[in-house]
């Protein structure tokens, strides 16, 4: 007899450590029954984070996609790709195929709780056995809430106190054996019905998403796929390694570079092309290895992989919060009165035409790449809040999530109520952010980042290049660059908007504090390295404006 099993593919796009593969694998009966594997993706407008999604995140998407589909050919099957809704999809394979189990990987975040209890309810109206299994992140956000007495950690000090009662998370799961297993087929007739599709060869376009960046500065291509992401992995431990042996850790935190390919696995984790548990035990494996040949041994903890214990709280945080990425019905953001912009203060910030050249450049890159170190990610976030335009970080969230590789709904979220004081962090504390023109001396004293990004500055002199609008006349004719023309002159006064600010924040908090008496327990206090580790400032970088 054989079983029929589906293996629906959400995120967690990898062969490796998977325990849903490893589950549906598996036959539940005596042992005598022998697996036949529907390994799925279906395109429901939601799944993967396509609901808000721009081109090179769908070029990524399909690209892991296809890598899934060619590795799973060569051991005789294939990956069906749907297009429509994930219950009506389901319910269809269900009944054509007797599928008794489904087996996926859990999507933690409450976006997704309606597509999965939905399709929960469905397995139990068919008699289909449904399995989820833990791997998008490296312990069950639902276990860390239940041993913090049934509420997430309010702050990341909690947090980590909870996750150490726990303990270290799980190592990765063995790999699969498809020995005994054979691929089912979809017949024509239901294929025709369901809308299957050939991933090899869907684009964007055929999502009706167009490339809305300039192709001329674009300078790393990115590729999607478990195959890429453990070539990546290979990399990333060899500067992992240099970092250990240099006596520091977080290497593209301490040492950013922004002119050199990334080496960040960000966006691997994010569509699950690389294992977060895997990334994680290599990491520190790897760095018990190297400390156990220093003369001056260090301890290790979870400060070797920060990154990763950040996006593990965001994504606790969120679990019981459908309104997490919104202010006003988001219980933990403090609303705060932010500018809504009747004129084009937002489309300048989004199109890189602000009159700021860090900032510019850097929204000019995401547009193009898809991509963004965290310090620049940090800096325009800051610039769009609490240090500049004083817009919500709503619209920022919006931006991010249709245009960064790695966006997480839950980790971007968190990351710029974070970043403009809204949560996370000392209540309305804006008495250290980061100056766009004095962290882009300190980050590019040369100009060179800014110049590759924003070419019409090219032939500016180092001296003016972070501060255009200061360059005598004749200096910008011979560049060939008109401040006003050629480049936006600033679009505000800087140095006044952030004290203006900054006054506002303050006055706010004086009547929070006299309303309340006291700090609300989701705010923590934040101290100069707290900071400088959460904005990813190298060593002598201050945050300061």
């Amino acid at each position: 007899m054989t079983v029929n099993n589906i293996l629906w593919f959400r995120h967690g796009l990898r062969l490796h450590d998977n325990p849903s593969l490893l589950e549906a694998l598996r036959n539940d009966g005596t042992g005598s029954e022998s697996v036949r594997l529907y390994p799925i993706f279906i395109f429901d407008g939601e799944s993967a984070g396509t609901k808000l999604v721009g081109f090179n995140r769908m070029k990524f998407l399909l690209e892991s996609l296809a890598d899934l589909d060619r590795q799973l050919r060569e051991i005789g099957g294939q990956l069906y790709v749907f297009r429509g809704n994930a219950v009506n999809v389901m319910r269809r394979l269900f009944e054509e195929l007797n599928i008794q189990k489904l087996c996926f990987e859990q999507d933690c975040e409450p976006i997704w709780k309606a597509r999965d209890d939905a399709i929960q309810n469905l397995c139990r109206m068919m008699d289909v056995k449904c399995v989820e299994k833990v791997s998008h992140t490296l312990w069950d956000p639902q276990q860390i809430i239940r041993t913090n007495g049934g509420i997430p950690p309010l702050t990341y000090q909690m947090f980590l106190h909870t996750v150490d009662i726990i303990g270290k998370p799980p190592r990765p799961v063995a790999a699969p054996s498809f020995e005994f297993v054979e691929f089912g087929t979809i017949p024509s007739i239901l294929a025709q019905e369901v809308k299957l599709q050939q991933v090899r060869n869907l684009s964007p376009e055929d999502f009706g998403i167009y490339y809305e960046g300039n192709p001329d500065i674009s300078h790393q291509q990115w590729m999607g796929g478990e195959t890429k992401a453990l070539e990546c992995l290979g990399h990333r431990l060899k500067q992992e390694e240099e970092a250990f042996l240099g006596g520091y850790f977080l290497p593209t935190q301490a040492k950013p570079e922004f002119l050199v390919p990334a080496t960040s696995m960000s966006a691997a984790l994010r569509f699950g092309c690389l294992s977060v548990r895997m990334f994680y035990w290599c990491v520190h494996d790897l760095y018990e290895k190297v400390q156990a040949n220093n003369q001056y041994r260090n301890p290790g903890g979870q400060h070797i992989t920060g990154q990763l214990i950040w996006r593990e709280y965001f994504y606790t945080m969120s679990v019981h919060n459908p309104h997490y990425a919104e202010m006003e019905a988001n219980p933990i953001c403090l609303n705060i009165p932010w500018y809504e912009p009747k004129d084009d203060s937002l489309d300048r910030w989004k199109e890189g035409r602000t009159g700021f050249p860090m900032i510019d450049a850097a929204m000019r890159q995401l547009l193009a790449e898809g991509w963004l170190h965290h310090i620049l990610r940090n800096i325009t976030a800051t610039f769009l809040t609490r240090g500049a335009l004083w817009i919500s970080w709503e619209a920022g969230v919006q931006h991010f999530l249709k245009y960064l590789l790695d966006a997480d709904w839950s980790v971007c979220a968190g990351n710029w109520m974070w970043v403009s004081s809204s949560a996370f962090e000392k209540l309305l504390d804006s008495s250290s952010c980061t100056s766009p023109i004095a962290l882009a001396r300190r980050l590019d004293p040369k100009g060179e980042y800014v110049r590759r990004y924003l070419p019409e500055l090219k032939n500016l002199p180092t001296l003016y290049v972070h501060e255009p609008w200061k360059a005598p006349l004749d200096v910008q004719k011979e560049c060939g660059c008109i401040v006003g023309r050629d480049y936006p002159a600033p679009m505000i006064d800087l140095a006044a908007a952030s004290r203006a600010n900054a006054n506002t924040m303050n006055s706010i908090r004086q009547k929070l504090m006299e309303r309340g008496g006291s700090t609300p327990p989701h705010c923590r206090p934040s101290d100069v390295e707290e900071i400088r580790n959460f904005f990813w400032l190298p060593e002598d970088v201050v945050a300061d404006c």
